[in-house]
């Protein structure tokens, strides 16, 4: 039970975070990741070495720390936890270590005269309330996608039933359970999560579904990395009919319910979900704008589908957006999506629902334009690859 006493330490570590929060989450990793090896899977080591996962886990402990009284208002930035921790298999016995070691870490780096007994032991107290209020949550959502039809807890083995080049960059893995089961149908935007064991060491990742749900297979769409271990293995080494192992799915950037016009726009791989998206909505036949921004024809994926889809559906416009276009290859606008191409092709009525993802930049620079455009910003739905972080204003 955090005191009140407790509460006010708490709150008075905020400038120490701001001021080192990164240092030392950094710290922190370092120490949980060589000494704790149980652990490593649930942590993308290709966010460590960036900087992104230290980073997010400051900005989180950062907003807890000023949010203590009020942990309501952290809504979102706890559902996007929940969600990428179930996606990974968080379990209980995790909380435990990772308490331990960012505990040790705040001792380490800020000092023991900075970091007293009394420091600790209100932060001990802070993590075991945060603590039980993700594994509650998490376990909620794992026997919730324990209940529903064809669904299931923990690794499912699935089958390889068709690897497809979709671009330069990009292949789709169309995957089948192995046991020959019933599917749950998920939510068209949410992502799985993939457990692999490469030479040895097991690593989990997200990967965006990629088709809308059809209760016989799911569709991931990856983006080869050049320096990405999973993402060059998937590229490099699987193939059809192998087996892989996925937990069930997960996600909060998911299509809601709406007849108000409909805009998706994507950047890179960030037009995954949008794919999913966009096959669920069509058949409701609210008017539809699909917004794709690439560097060139060559890395671009999906396009022929979705100018398929067009061609069926005629509430559909699709636009395309190159950066830095090869010559011979055919766009609707070439450079970056500015505000003047982006109200072309944005509805005239302003009242509309808003999907966009892909790198943090781009997604900053298109909530900027379409609150300028007029567009609300609660009608706007975003979500990042990787930790959960603020967006730019």
């Amino acid at each position: 039970m955090l005191t009140e006493q407790q509460r006010a330490i708490v709150k008075a570590t905020v400038p120490l975070l701001e001021t080192g929060g990164e240092a030392l989450t950094s710290h922190f990793y370092r120490i949980m990741l060589a000494e704790h090896p149980e652990v490593r899977p649930l942590f993308n080591q290709a966010h460590q070495a960036s900087g992104e996962q230290p980073r997010a886990l400051a900005n989180a402990v950062l907003m807890y720390a000023r949010h203590i009284d009020r942990l309501e208002a952290l809504g979102p930035l706890v559902a996007q936890i929940v969600n990428k921790h179930v996606s990974l298999q968080v379990l209980p016995e995790h909380y435990p270590i990772v308490g331990a070691c960012l505990l040790r870490a705040i001792r380490e780096v800020l000092g023991a005269e900075t970091a007293t007994d009394a420091v600790l032991d209100a932060w001990g107290a802070a993590y075991g309330m945060l603590a039980e209020l993700l594994i509650g949550a998490e376990e909620a959502a794992y026997a919730a996608g324990a209940a529903v039809p064809g669904g299931w807890r923990g690794a499912r083995a699935f089958r390889v039933a068709r690897r497809v080049v979709e671009s330069e960059e990009i292949v789709s893995l169309h995957l089948r359970p192995e046991d020959g089961g019933a599917l749950p149908a998920f939510r068209p935007g949410q992502y799985i999560g993939l457990r692999l064991v490469l030479d040895g060491e097991e690593v989990r990742r997200n990967y965006s579904l990629s088709a809308a749900p059809n209760g016989e297979e799911y569709r991931i769409s990856v983006k080869r990395h050049a320096t990405g271990r999973v993402s060059r293995h998937l590229h490099e080494q699987v193939r059809e009919g192998d087996r892989l192992e996925l937990f069930p799915p997960a996600g909060e950037f998911v299509l809601n319910d709406s007849d108000k016009p409909l805009v998706l726009i994507g950047a890179g791989v960030g037009v995954t979900p949008l794919l999913a998206m966009l096959e669920a909505a069509l058949p409701g036949g609210r008017p539809i704008r699909f917004i794709h921004c690439a560097r060139h024809a060559g890395v671009q994926a999906f396009r022929q589908q979705v100018e398929a889809l067009a061609g069926r559906h005629p509430q559909l416009e699709a636009f395309f957006c190159y950066s830095a276009p090869r010559a011979g290859d055919r766009a609707d606008a070439n450079g970056r999506l500015d505000a003047q191409r982006l109200a072309a092709w944005l509805p005239a009525e302003r009242d509309l629902d808003a999907y966009f993802l892909g790198p943090k930049s781009f997604m900053a620079q298109v909530k900027r334009q379409l609150r300028e455009l007029g567009v609300p910003q609660e009608q706007c739905h975003y979500e990042f690859f990787g930790p959960a972080q603020a967006l730019e204003a």
